[in-house]
């Protein structure tokens, strides 16, 4: 009985592991950009870059230049000071001084309804001139200066809601920053190809374009104003079709964030981010939950068939689970390393299969913390 267990654990694992590795992370790893049509002329319309910043000083002194390098006729930036008590105030009025078209706006206090972040972006995107918003963060810089013009193109030309980015963090040394490369990809692998198949579920406010007038008729954040994260990935779930919304994969659309410096910090923000998807539909859930079921059971039957089979001598059996494991770790790394280079982003440098085993921990030992963390409240 326990053979036969430990059988259908792999099986049901490799199947189901397969299917998302060939038809679902394969859209974006070896995603090819079709010839844009040529001969239409399409107005330049009015776009209002957004950010809301807390205490981000040496960030903005950065990113606020960098902003107005971008080759685009026909924008503003608007920067949403949440409670500061750094710099940044002053840092603000002086370079509006320098750049006309650079705006602020100051939040002394934050609603009891709501979460900071929520509301910042609220107030940003109610006061912003244009219609088009393109939303990044401020420790975020964008990848070149044709980053307005290619993620807010589907949004101005071809009448969407929404357009998806992608969003990479810096390659720093230390275990802490190659797990975070490796997530981040398969973070992507996620949204970005089943946003290429016409099913998104979420994204990353720190590359995302939207709609003002579209965000003012759904009244927001309605439903879940004071949740935990949500100002984007709920935000996309809740409202996101395979009719509304494209996803931009083009590295000069891509922006490159600061990564997380300690395990702490980079836990606590996770752990926010996993408090959100509890308000994504069921549907959604099942994506995500499906692989991390399925991956669980593809190792633990794997390992317990490896261990079965090598104390009683069965080599033959155990090189048959070896090689199907092989085979799947080779695809793996051939998905990752194909999304990293069409993305543009860092591949990591830890070994593929060791952050893949790390997966289990953080599939599975944070979410149940997260969900625990939420329901004791």
């Amino acid at each position: 009985m326990g053979l036969f267990l430990l059988w259908f654990f792999f099986g049901f694992g490799i199947l189901i592991q397969g299917g998302y590795l060939l038809m679902v992370f394969s859209r974006t790893a070896w995603y090819t950009r079709g010839s844009k049509k040529s001969g239409i002329q399409y107005p330049e319309e009015g776009v209002t870059v957004l950010v809301t910043a807390r205490n981000k000083f040496q960030h903005l002194k950065v990113l606020i230049p960098k902003l107005f390098e971008q080759d685009y006729p026909k924008f503003d930036v608007m920067i949403v000071n949440d409670q500061s008590t750094d710099r940044t105030k002053r840092l603000l009025e002086d370079l509006m001084v320098q750049y006309p078209k650079l705006r602020s706006v100051t939040i002394k206090y934050t609603p009891k309804h709501c979460t900071a972040k929520k509301f910042a972006l609220a107030l940003g995107i109610k006061v912003a001139k244009n219609d088009v918003i393109l939303l990044t963060d401020a420790d975020s810089l964008p990848n070149s200066d044709q980053w307005i013009r290619k993620m807010t193109a589907p949004v101005r030309e071809e009448g969407k809601t929404f357009a998806l980015g992608f969003s990479s963090f810096q390659e720093k040394s230390g275990a802490l920053n190659q797990w975070i490369q490796f997530e981040t990809i398969l973070k992507a692998l996620f949204y970005l190809s089943f946003g290429l198949w016409k099913s998104p579920f979420m994204g990353t406010g720190r590359n995302l374009c939207y709609r003002k007038s579209f965000f003012m008729e759904v009244k927001g954040f309605r439903g879940f104003w004071n949740a935990e994260g949500g100002d984007d990935s709920v935000f996309i779930n809740t409202h996101a079709t395979g009719s509304n919304t494209k996803v931009v994969i083009d590295a000069q659309a891509i922006t490159v964030s600061a990564p997380k410096e300690n395990w702490k910090e980079y836990l606590q923000h996770e752990k926010h981010l996993l408090h959100a998807e509890r308000f994504f539909r069921v549907e959604d859930k099942r994506k995500m939950g499906l692989y991390g079921i399925s991956h669980a059971l593809y190792w633990i039957g794997g390992i317990g068939l490896l261990i079965y089979f090598g104390i009683g001598g069965q080599w033959e059996y155990f090189l048959v689970v070896l090689g199907i494991l092989g085979i799947r770790s080779i695809l793996l790394f051939s998905i990752i390393r194909s999304a990293s280079k069409n993305l543009q982003s860092n591949f990591p440098k830890m070994n593929v299969l060791l952050n893949d085993l790390l997966y289990l921990a953080y599939f599975w030992v944070l979410g149940s913390i997260s969900y625990q963390a939420k329901n004791s409240k």
